[in-house]
């Protein structure tokens, strides 16, 4: 009898000591990716990041003027993709608005996790938690300036989920020097699993951008493979709200394409999941009304970014970056387009293996295009995870 009582007791204990453990893990939110920055502008920017639970966040910003981020209550700005309702969930998205255009601004992130929620809305919330847990001194970010005569900026591309190499080629990259980093498509090789995005790439990246380098995400054909395809667009924030979109800095006009799959959508790799003939025909009309746009007319340099290259002879992918695009693209000046996809280096100049008027830069796979742009002339260089530059290529601005 004495046996069976110690038994029962040491198994009420084992099960108290489970749920104890339990409730202290939730006791407080973590952070597992990020923050990084996203759609900056002159008046405002979007910091992007991930919790290990359903959480509340915001924002908290200071002036860079030297006083201590505690000196005074500073103002917070908060989710307001809840419309109305406070968005709790494990990915968030802050839009810090309202600013000075080319100034420095102290922020930190802030969350509390969400324990439950009973009843019209009672919600209980673990212990807060803020970025200067682990960061000693608040994040910077900077706000566009009216007008460049110059912009830095790295671009990559085809890394699928290779998190390593990514990893070696963003360390040795001037970072301190840019204006902006671009993930040009198939960064994954299948979104099959949501939760690992960050893994394959993300957390990475945003610790290498230091929530200080603006990220420009673009989709490539393998993002759109997987069941979780549509899972990529909770860790991007765009202007349109679209994967396709424009950025403005000063006189340098960016067009972000986004081109589809390489294949047609009866293609039996697809299964039946593609619907991307009338999604391309409706960013056509879009880009239409772009190149029409004052900020695309008066600029004097525009600058493409697309995954798959155009060409007339190509697979359906490119054919219709030809077809759809490239026309529209040839009324607008352009001065060039990064694109990649084929993972190799290539420049298609104008008016050969496709019809655009304008060169097209091919980025290789796995490798960090450093891209140097004046109002005058485009220079770049890549450089393979060893460091060791690649190829080199400029041109003369339109």
């Amino acid at each position: 009898m004495k046996m069976k009582r110690y038994l029962l007791l040491t198994i009420c204990l084992f099960i108290s000591l489970i749920t104890f453990s339990q409730e202290a893990v939730t006791e407080k939110v973590g952070l597992v990716c990020g923050p990084y920055i996203q759609n900056p502008t002159t008046t405002g920017f979007t910091v992007v990041w991930e919790s290990d639970m359903d959480a509340v966040g915001w924002v908290e910003l200071a002036p860079d003027d030297g006083t201590h981020f505690y000196n005074t209550d500073r103002p917070k700005y908060y989710d307001l993709r809840g419309f109305g309702n406070q968005v709790m969930s494990t990915i968030h998205h802050v839009r810090v608005d309202g600013l000075e255009p080319g100034t420095t601004y102290r922020y930190r992130i802030m969350m509390k996790g969400v324990k439950s929620f009973k009843g019209y809305g009672t919600v209980e919330y673990t212990q807060p938690w803020g970025s200067d847990v682990f960061k000693k001194e608040p994040y910077r970010f900077t706000t566009l300036k009216k007008d460049y005569d110059k912009v830095r900026f790295d671009v990559y591309n085809d890394i699928h989920q290779k998190d390593s190499i990514l990893n070696k080629l963003m360390g040795d990259s001037r970072m301190n020097e840019l204006d902006f980093v671009v993930f040009n498509g198939d960064m994954v090789s299948s979104l099959s699993e949501k939760e690992k995005i960050r893994e394959m790439y993300l957390r990475t990246a945003a610790t290498r951008l230091e929530g200080r380098v603006p990220l420009y995400n673009l989709r490539g054909n393998h993002e759109f493979r997987g069941k979780d395809t549509q899972a990529w667009f909770n860790y991007v924030d765009m202007p349109n709200g679209k994967p396709y979109y424009t950025a403005s800095y000063g006189k340098f006009f960016f067009i972000f394409l986004d081109t589809g799959e390489d294949k047609p959508d009866s293609d039996i790799e697809y299964g039946g999941s593609m619907l991307s003939e009338p999604y391309l025909q409706e960013e056509a009309r879009w880009l239409e009304d772009v190149v029409k746009s004052d900020a695309c007319k008066k600029a004097a340099v525009r600058i493409v970014f697309a995954h798959i290259p155009p060409e007339k002879e190509g697979w359906q992918g490119n054919k219709n970056v030809e077809k759809l695009f490239v026309p529209i693209l040839n009324k607008a000046k352009v001065s060039l387009m990064f694109a990649g996809h084929l993972h190799q280096w290539r420049v298609d100049a104008p008016h050969t293996i496709s019809s655009a008027n304008f060169p097209v830069v091919v980025n290789a796979n796995c490798e960090r295009m450093e891209v140097n742009a004046s109002q005058t002339s485009v220079s770049l260089n890549t450089f393979n995870s060893n460091g060791v530059c690649t190829q080199s290529y400029s041109c003369r601005v339109k």
